[in-house]
């Protein structure tokens, strides 16, 4: 049964909307293609696969021999890419307080051990430097006013001494002099009562005799005033002995006055001359003291020029003319850059072979430069250790990590362009171990 075939519109013959779009033209037909002939395979030969054979076992060879080479390497050297150029930053700062007179330096500019890297007005400084000095001539003249105090002290206690002796052998020959003079005193009083009572016997006679008529008025009042005078010599001679008593007693309480009076010099002689000399040491240390106060007040004024403490690069720059300073205010980053190393932070699986005194060759990112230095030392604890919040293994869930030590590699002086070498550069060393 036939089928109906598929009814064509004629696009030429349909009537065209107003409002639909024109038709593009249509693309010529493109020609019929050729036909495609099939190449058969090329029949491998002999020479072809010795060929293959040949350009297999070149890549194996080459494969191997990097291999073996890359061993052979890795055995001899350790590497890593963890590693910079180190050395000393100081950070400068004043030592005394003061504001900024004068700036000399600015940032990346070379300067030398001793240069001048800024100034502090120094009137304030001049000022206790005067005050120093002036206490100072003060302290030498008080000194020079005590010193001769000794040698006169001394003096003066030789004399009181002798003094007091004097006085204390005079008392003596005093004393000796009053008991002599109550026993002579004495002596006469013995014989005056004897005297006095003889002229009183006679006197009695003579009043007996006178009332019997045996002698003469006259003769009568002769013995009678004889007695009397006999009488008052014995009070006279009993009142002298009694001051002469008094003066025994005295001269006695005078000569242990005097006594007291030499131990007293004696024992206070020696304690003053001691006194003196003390007070001589403390004016020596007032003048030492003064002396030192004056060195450090010229050491604060030298201290207004800030200097550079080595030779090395102005890394940073933190200050300007009038700020003002104190002591321990940092002021300038200088980099050392003439004492330079490399610090080469390796993992711990590398230090197995490596000793201090191990050649090692670093290769500078920046300069594209290798450099020859030597393995120094070995750091002493971790990086992880030494940071700013060390890991606590003992608390929660434990990581096994790789850690990294720190190795100091000295660089060998004289290499060419040291001297563009700069603190934080980047650098590969490669450091030769043993087998």
């Amino acid at each position: 049964m036939a089928t109906a075939a598929p009814m064509v519109q004629d696009t030429q013959s349909a009537p065209r909307s107003a409002s639909a779009p024109a038709l593009a033209p249509a693309a010529p037909a493109a020609p019929p293609a050729a036909p495609v002939t099939a190449t058969p395979p090329a029949k491998a030969t002999p020479a072809n696969r010795s060929k293959r054979l040949f350009i297999g076992l070149g890549v194996v060879a080459v494969l191997v021999g990097g291999g073996t080479a890359y061993y052979v390497h890795e055995s001899h050297y350790e590497q890593t890419d963890d590693a910079q150029i180190d050395g000393t930053i100081a950070n400068v700062s004043p030592r005394v307080a003061g504001s900024i007179s004068a700036a000399y330096v600015v940032e990346n500019q070379s300067v030398k051990e001793g240069d001048v890297i800024a100034e502090i007005d120094p009137t304030d400084l001049q000022i206790l430097v005067d005050q120093a000095k002036a206490q100072v001539a003060q302290a030498e003249a008080q000194l020079q006013a005590e010193d001769p105090s000794i040698p006169i002290t001394q003096a003066t206690n030789v004399s009181a001494v002798a003094s007091a002796h004097a006085d204390l052998a005079g008392a003596q020959a005093g004393l000796s002099a009053a008991k002599k003079e109550a026993a002579q005193l004495t002596a006469q009083i013995v014989q005056a009562e004897a005297n006095d009572r003889e002229a009183q016997l006679e006197r009695d006679r003579s009043e007996k005799l006178v009332a019997q008529g045996a002698v003469s008025q006259s003769d009568f009042d002769t013995r009678s005033n004889a007695a009397a005078a006999s009488a008052a010599n014995v009070n006279a001679l009993r009142q002298s002995l009694a001051a002469a008593n008094d003066r025994v007693v005295q001269q006695t309480a005078l000569l242990g006055s005097l006594r007291s009076h030499v131990d007293e010099v004696t024992s206070n002689a020696p304690r003053q001359v001691e006194t003196r000399k003390a007070s001589v040491v403390w004016r020596q240390a007032s003048l030492d003291l003064a002396k030192a106060e004056l060195a450090q007040a010229e050491k604060n004024l030298s201290y207004a020029k800030i200097r550079a403490p080595a030779a090395g690069i102005i890394a940073k720059k933190g200050f300007a003319v009038g700020d003002h300073v104190a002591p321990g205010q940092q002021l300038v980053a200088l980099s050392q850059t003439n004492d330079l190393y490399v610090t080469a932070n390796y993992r711990e699986n590398q230090l197995e072979r490596m000793r201090p005194g191990q050649p090692a060759t670093i290769h500078v990112d920046a300069l594209g430069i290798d450099l020859h230095g030597s393995l120094e030392t070995v750091g002493g604890a971790t990086g992880s250790r030494l940071s700013v919040l060390p890991p606590e293994n003992a608390s929660g869930n434990y990581v096994k990590v790789v850690q990294r030590i720190p190795v100091r590699i000295h660089l060998d002086p004289g290499q060419p362009e040291m001297d563009r070498l700069r603190i934080g550069m980047s650098v590969e060393p490669s450091i030769t171990v043993a087998e």
